[in-house]
């Protein structure tokens, strides 16, 4: 995996200063700089201007950048003073701003809304889209920060469900945390659509299936992290609804991109896009193919 910095996105608002501290943080435990990002898009006629400009001069906008970089310069340093932080304003749209930071980073992190307007991190626009396309694990910062929990991590038995039990993992032992891996499954529909013959199946069977995909799944976590607290919890359910709950009392959600699809998939659009938008704490999204993109 690339060891470069932390890279946080800002835009001035509130949420991005949260997801600055939280960034900060990250750093800090994961011994990497940090590197603070405004992506800022020069204005045209009739746009909306930032709060406190007047006009819409290039020194006024770029005055405005300016001071929201320093903002997150001065929240970085009060969560972790011991992390080396750099800033920049780069020129373009957010989305393409953060993607190009991806490839060289060790996580991405972003609030998960902003200002609105051509500055704004929209959810829904650029946690999404950097979560879909980015090349390294993206943290949206939504939902309530909790300083104990623990890190609770979806599993399905893909191949990207296993990179996110991984960094799951790492963010457990990181922060002196508990794993709690689950597994969200649903039985099948009573009959096929059209009506046709009901299916035949053995719920006991079915459901010891779906647990040996889960112990199997974590199995070499318990291997590599033998004094990481892990617990495993089967749970019939929508595996957005199961992990949503799940969310409220852990201080991080991680889940892959996307995974099976059916009823067990982790797939970015449903489950992943249904966390970052209503999970109770910190999501944090895992691609599976961002080594081969």
């Amino acid at each position: 995996m690339t060891r470069g910095p932390v890279v946080v996105g800002i835009d001035g608002s509130p949420r991005s200063l949260d997801a600055v501290e939280v960034a900060a943080a990250e750093a800090a435990l994961r011994g990497r700089p940090l590197r603070i990002v405004h992506a800022l898009v020069w204005p045209t006629i009739h746009v909306t201007l930032p709060p406190g400009v007047t006009q819409a001069p290039d020194s006024a906008f770029l005055a405005q950048a300016e001071t929201y970089l320093d903002e997150a310069v001065q929240a970085a340093a009060k969560t972790a003073p011991e992390v080396t932080v750099t800033s920049e304003i780069v020129t373009g749209a957010p989305v393409p701003v953060l993607l190009g930071e991806t490839p060289r980073a060790d996580l991405l992190v972003l609030g998960d809304r902003g200002l609105g307007q051509f500055t704004g991190l929209l959810l829904g626009s650029v946690a999404v889209q950097t979560a879909t396309h980015g090349r390294c694990p993206v943290l949206v910062v939504r939902g309530e920060r909790r300083p104990s929990g623990p890190v609770v991590v979806g599993v399905d038995g893909s191949q990207v469900s296993a990179k996110a039990i991984d960094f799951a993992a790492e963010e457990a032992a990181r922060r002196g945390a508990a794993l709690v891996a689950v597994h969200a499954w649903r039985t099948p529909p009573v009959t096929m659509p059209g009506d046709m013959t009901p299916l035949v199946y053995d719920p006991e069977l079915l459901a010891a299936v779906e647990e040996r995909v889960l112990v199997e799944s974590i199995a070499g976590v318990r291997e590599r992290y033998p004094e990481l607290p892990v617990r495993h919890e089967m749970v019939q359910g929508a595996a957005g609804r199961v992990l949503t709950d799940r969310s409220r009392d852990a201080q991080l959600m991680v889940v892959g991109d996307r995974g099976h699809g059916g009823f067990a998939g982790l797939l970015l659009g449903s489950v992943s896009q249904h966390l970052i938008y209503h999970g109770a704490c910190p999501v944090a999204v895992v691609r599976g193919d961002r080594e081969s993109d």
